[in-house]
């Protein structure tokens, strides 16, 4: 009998403690539940100038940062090998040309595959001059009819990750 009595003491205190008057600011509206409860005594309006005034801090703060980054522009986004032989070695290279006011600097280089190799400039790319990505693509044995790989370049751009594609028929 205790067993019962106990938790069903407990349950009735609960509930008793949790009155009307501890939701106030909470009530239904055709079915939803909706809350006039603030976190502060502000506003509509000065809560929408206060997300204005920091939205307009946010962009300066942005603009400020990408200042700080390199573009960069690439003659081509994409290379076609055209028909190539099966394990053959097919090298191009990506001319990427610093646009921005800021030492570019390829963090990295990584190829889709490992039949594709590519490799970086060592050296910042200072502004408005060119470097170039070197992309070296041996097809394996057995890949045969058109392959695409696609070769991922990191760098400090506000964009961050750019992609450059190659193309080839192996026959």
């Amino acid at each position: 009998m205790k067993k019962i009595i106990l938790p069903l003491s407990v349950l009735a205190l609960l509930s008793s403690s949790c009155d009307s008057s501890s939701n106030d600011g909470i009530k239904a509206v055709d079915g939803d539940v909706v809350s006039t409860v603030s976190s502060s005594n502000k506003s509509d309006a000065e809560l929408a100038k206060e997300l204005k005034d920091f939205e307009a801090e946010e962009a300066k703060r942005l603009a400020k940062y990408e200042a700080t980054l390199a573009s960069l522009e690439f003659d081509e986004i994409l290379h076609d090998f055209g028909n190539v032989e099966s394990d053959s070695e097919n090298t191009t290279e990506f001319v990427i040309t610093n646009t921005g006011s800021m030492p570019l600097i390829i963090e990295d280089v990584a190829a889709s595959c490992g039949c594709t190799t590519p490799q970086k400039p060592e050296k910042p790319i200072p502004p408005g001059k060119t470097d170039v990505i070197k992309v070296t693509f041996k097809p394996k044995e057995g890949q045969k009819n058109e392959i695409r790989k696609t070769v991922t370049v990191t760098a400090n751009t506000p964009q961050k990750v750019h992609k450059i594609e190659i193309r080839a028929f192996v026959i």
